[in-house]
């Protein structure tokens, strides 16, 4: 739609004095969530969700059901949680998920089929043969999409099957079943529901760059050969000391042209800590930069970040030194990264 399409001329004029100057927009009537915001702008607006946080603490229960119209299962869909012994299968966790967000009129993303890491170690750790693993990639992928037929709209079948150089990664499914396993992933989850729309995903393929080339070059091939792939994630874990790619919208346009889907699937943006202002409306903008150009985007549908309160983030557990990489505080306050968002959705409709 043309305000999509005008968003970044807009936001570069506007942003910077909504956000300064406006109060925080908490969630304190539904025309200040940020799902309210995106609503009309053809972009859903989610989160990663921790299932213990969402058990046990009520404020981050009542935030993930009133700012958000997407979830996503930050660990309870791969493979080790959902499999963890070979062929019995823990659905529990995962379906609370889905209960909650059909109780909340959501979406729910699942994360994520074949993956190199968060693997059970009956898989990793045994002498299979390929014709083995072959048949338990089939059986996983087909069970696990089949008892969420209906249920999950978005999965994210392949990730992070390459290098950033753009050559594949070695995996235990590369070196045993060739490159042909990506294809034959998509199919699999095609076949188990035809209705759900299947994606690759990866990081640090925000911006045009030898992976994302290598992205594109695999997108354009298999689905040439008529493999169900309908979208490309960028995850979009970025830090404000190493800046943010400048080609994200050529990036997501040139894959608008094969005819996929784009989502930014995993967002969020880390700091070195201690925090301070100038850090802050740095990350403000980051987190903006990425959504002006999914907005922008005929096909971008949806925007997810990776956990919204530092309270919960992986970020601290994984980066020695760096934090506070979410939208809102350890006591879910707002920060400008929130409001960045809030108004740059506002901003597009």
């Amino acid at each position: 739609m043309a305000t999509r399409r005008n968003v970044l001329a807009v936001v570069a004029l506007a942003l910077a004095t909504a956000v300064s100057s406006a109060a925080p927009a908490v969630a304190g009537s539904d025309n200040d969530t940020l799902r309210a915001a995106a609503r009309g702008s053809g972009v859903r607006i989610g989160t990663a969700v921790d299932m213990t946080a969402l058990a046990d603490d009520a404020e981050y229960r009542a935030l993930v059901a009133a700012q958000f119209d997407s979830v996503t299962a930050e660990n309870v869909m791969k493979w080790e949680s959902i499999e963890p012994q070979q062929g019995q299968y823990n659905w529990a966790p995962a379906d609370r998920l889905v209960d909650f967000a059909k109780a909340n009129g959501q979406v729910v993303r699942g994360h994520t089929l074949v993956w190199h890491n968060q693997n059970p170690s009956w898989l990793t750790e045994a002498a299979f043969t390929p014709e083995q693993l072959r048949q338990i990639l089939r059986d996983h992928i087909k069970t696990q999409v089949r008892h969420f037929r209906g249920k999950v709209y978005q999965w994210d079948v392949v990730n992070e099957v390459f290098n950033d150089d753009g050559t594949l990664r070695d995996t235990i499914w590369l070196r045993n079943l060739g490159p042909g396993y990506i294809a034959d992933a998509f199919r699999w989850a095609h076949e188990a529901d035809p209705k759900a729309k299947l994606y690759l995903n990866d990081y640090n393929n925000e911006g045009v760059n030898a992976k994302s080339d290598a992205y594109y070059a695999l997108t354009k091939q298999l689905r040439s050969q008529g493999v169900p792939i309908h979208g490309y994630g960028m995850q979009g874990h970025l830090g404000v000391q190493y800046g943010f790619p400048g080609s994200v919208f050529d990036n997501v346009r040139r894959f608008d042209a094969l005819g996929v889907q784009t989502a930014f699937t995993e967002v969020d943006v880390r700091m070195i800590l201690p925090v301070d202002a100038t850090k802050e409306q740095a990350q403000a903008y980051g987190f903006s930069t990425l959504l002006q150009a999914c907005l922008l985007a005929r096909h971008c549908v949806s925007y997810t970040v990776w956990g919204f309160t530092d309270k919960y983030s992986w970020v601290p557990g994984w980066f020695d030194g760096q934090g506070a990489a979410t939208p809102y505080t350890e006591a879910f306050q707002p920060k400008p990264a929130r409001e960045a968002l809030f108004h740059t959705f506002q901003l597009a409709r």
